[in-house]
């Protein structure tokens, strides 16, 4: 059975960008159908029409709402439908960029993606996995200055996803050729 592969891309630079470069390589490495979404066409942030629509229950919810909620039930819809999760995230001043945190927010969602339980937070999208591209400019991921690849982890899991692989070229501005190399290396260890 071919598996389903959403492609996210957050750097906001096209050409010359080693998220996009790695991101895909892991989709060629992994194989299947491919759902593309890059997020240098502006996602909007979520504000209080948003989230009155979004704790609003759905059967209680009228056009205005339904018109709120349509771009973050589609991208919602695109996770579901994927068995794996490639992302290709920069790391900006030590965290994700910012267009990857409005994809996070439109769809983290109570009751959708992940649900309230006595126990805390439960993710509802399980059985699926994540791989993360991410590069940095002079962070070493997994320092205590890397506030990206913790985040990425923890969101993932919070709506459900637990394997998550992190391939990452780090500190690129010290030594490109060994961020790649590493990188690469990662690239091809991963299973399809």
């Amino acid at each position: 059975m071919t598996q389903t592969i959403l492609h996210i891309d957050a750097s906001a630079r096209h050409t010359g960008s080693t998220t996009r470069d790695l991101s895909a390589k892991i989709v060629e490495r992994l194989g299947g159908d491919v759902l593309y979404r890059d997020l240098t066409t502006a996602l909007p942030q979520i504000n209080e029409t948003w989230v009155t629509a979004n704790f609003t229950p759905a059967d209680q919810r009228d056009a205005q709402h339904q018109k709120a909620l349509a771009l973050s039930d589609t991208l919602v819809e695109e996770i579901q439908a994927a068995d794996v999760l490639v992302i290709g995230a920069p790391v900006y001043n030590f965290g994700v960029p910012a267009a990857l945190k409005a994809w996070i927010d439109l769809i983290a969602r109570a009751g959708v993606t992940f649900a309230y339980t006595e126990n805390g937070p439960k993710g509802l999208l399980e059985g699926k996995r994540a791989v993360i591209a991410l590069a940095t400019g002079g962070t070493e991921i997994g320092s205590e200055v890397d506030f990206a690849s913790g985040y990425l982890r923890h969101i993932m899991g919070f709506i459900g996803i637990t394997d998550v692989q992190i391939v990452a070229a780090d500190r690129v501005m010290s030594d490109a050729d060994a961020a790649h190399a590493k990188a690469t290396a990662q690239i091809n260890a991963l299973a399809a």
